[in-house]
């Protein structure tokens, strides 16, 4: 290991000694090295291949070319003097980047687009004049940037789709398993394991909604010039201004895009970015919300994540199965909701056409936003894949509660069987007291029910006593609920995506 310079100056440290056992295991190891220097868990371990090359540089630079050359073509097509050969020539080298070469121009130049136009031109002599014609840094940089999220986007959307579907799926299996619904946390009424997953997937057509819109809102900058007021392209073609408004359209078109702003400054509007990553940490609130309840009833036993044959709980406690996949989730998601910030920050703090104080922030934060709801989606989808319900369980929690639950409807039969509607609320207050603090005080079953069938009192509806504490008869509407949300909202939503919808997610990690 050399010792650090600084302007060719060697510092005065000196070298850094690894431990013994990190030196065997480097020596041992070659292959070991990749692993020496840090990199984000996002690409390493959690966002998928397909997103992290989304947001990997031979993306971002061939696209840069790409960029140049839809220039150059819409340029040559609207009269400027540009050949056929030169824009052979860009084409054939939109995807052969010498990326020492680049390296080496932007440590000379401390410019990354003037370096990667030198790069671009030194394998393309011939059209080396004309790249880059009339354009600023930000028509590369900016009109990438709106690219590769739209691609992302397009990543995302059927994953998302994936989703609603398993967990529609589920929720449609168990529309009229009944289980106990909880306000604060506290057992309330009766709903069914599967109205609950629909509220779920509620919450995801939202996201679903959101991300199609994000994306469909997405402009082009489009060819704009250093500030914004295309005078380069104007003075190339001579001050004709119809000519540089159908050059802009011109790229547009050829960038995929069906609009671009009107108006800018030298960058689009930083609340683009805003919007997108809004978007996405509202999913990230949603995936939270979603497996917090699935960790929660994971600790009530009434339902677990998909556990692997070999998979280990604890290194310490062997009998653990612990909701890793949705703890992930929930972590992933705390992260994801706190990115948004970083482009509201920016936004607000773009003086006048642009600052530079916007470059770095944004290429740490747009990028782990759509990698890390990329991961969120991946792993939700594992999850719901494999959600597997007791409902022996979940029966049993019932009888814990449903007693109590049941006295408004013990004390109307009895009162159709000719009894005093205050006494009877009377005699089950008293009964109900008495079974509570069997529960609480002395840990054992509740035996409310037990107390009715033995009161005199009581008998007129003993006959009755099995029907009034059927679970179904306490679920309301919810099958029905299911059958219509599942057919109204969730059916129309992933229409759209039919195609994409086969293939199961699996997780290395």
């Amino acid at each position: 290991m050399e010792p650090r310079k600084v302007e060719g100056q060697q510092l005065s440290q000196p070298k850094a000694k690894m431990a013994a056992p990190y030196e065997s295991v480097i020596e041992a190891n070659e292959e070991y090295l990749e692993h020496v220097n840090y990199r984000t868990p996002l690409v390493a371990r959690y966002a998928s291949s397909a997103m992290t090359k989304n947001f990997g540089d031979v993306k971002k630079f061939s696209t840069w070319r790409q960029l140049w050359t839809w220039l150059a073509m819409a340029e040559k097509k609207l009269g400027l003097s540009i050949s056929d050969e030169q824009i052979k020539e860009m084409k054939a080298n939109i995807g052969n980047i010498d990326f020492a070469h680049a390296e080496l121009e932007e440590k000379r130049v401390r410019h990354d687009v003037m370096a990667h136009v030198h790069t671009f031109a030194h394998i393309c002599p011939h059209a080396a004049p004309i790249i880059h014609l009339g354009a600023t840094s930000c028509y590369v940089g900016d009109n990438t940037d709106l690219i590769v999220m739209k691609d992302a986007f397009d990543i995302m959307l059927p994953k998302l789709a994936r989703c609603i579907h398993r967990l529609s799926s589920f929720a449609k299996q168990h529309k009229a398993l009944a289980c106990l619904s909880y306000t604060h946390l506290q057992p309330a009424q009766l709903s069914t394991v599967g109205k609950r997953a629909c509220i779920w997937t509620q919450d995801l057509l939202m996201d679903l909604r959101n991300l199609q819109r994000a994306r469909a809102d997405l402009r082009f900058r489009g060819v704009k010039g250093t500030t914004g007021t295309q005078a380069s392209f104007l003075a190339l073609f001579d001050g004709n201004e119809k000519k540089v408004e159908e050059l802009d359209c011109l790229v547009t078109e050829l960038a995929g895009f069906k609009s671009h702003f009107l108006i800018c400054g030298q960058t689009y509007t930083r609340k683009v970015d805003v919007d997108c990553v809004n978007t996405l940490a509202s999913l990230g609130a949603t995936v939270h919300k979603i497996c917090t309840d699935i960790r929660l009833l994971a600790n009530f036993k009434e339902l677990e994540e998909p556990f692997e044959k070999d998979q280990i709980g604890s290194s310490a406690m062997p009998y653990k199965r612990n909701p890793m996949r949705s703890e992930r989730c929930c972590s992933l998601a705390r992260h994801l909701m706190t990115l948004v910030h970083d482009p509201l920050n920016t936004a607000a703090n773009q003086w006048m056409e642009r600052t530079l104080d916007d470059s770095a922030n944004r290429r740490i934060a747009i990028a782990e936003a759509f990698l890390t709801a990329d991961a969120l989606l991946g792993t939700m989808q594992n999850v719901f894949e494999g959600l597997v319900v007791y409902p022996k369980v979940i029966e049993r929690r019932i009888r814990q509660e449903l007693p109590f639950m049941a006295t408004e409807n013990i004390i109307m039969a009895m009162v159709k069987s000719g009894g005093d509607r205050q006494e009877c609320h009377e005699q089950i207050r008293v009964l109900s007291q008495q079974a509570g603090n069997r529960v609480k005080q002395e840990g054992e079953d509740n035996d409310l029910v037990e107390r009715i069938k033995q009161s005199a009192y009581f008998a007129p509806v003993h006959a009755k006593l099995e029907l009034l504490m059927d679970p179904a008869t306490f679920v309301g509407r919810a099958p029905a609920q299911v059958d219509r949300f599942l057919q109204e909202e969730v059916e129309p939503a992933l229409q759209p995506y039919t195609s994409d919808l086969e293939g199961r997610s699996l997780l290395t990690l």
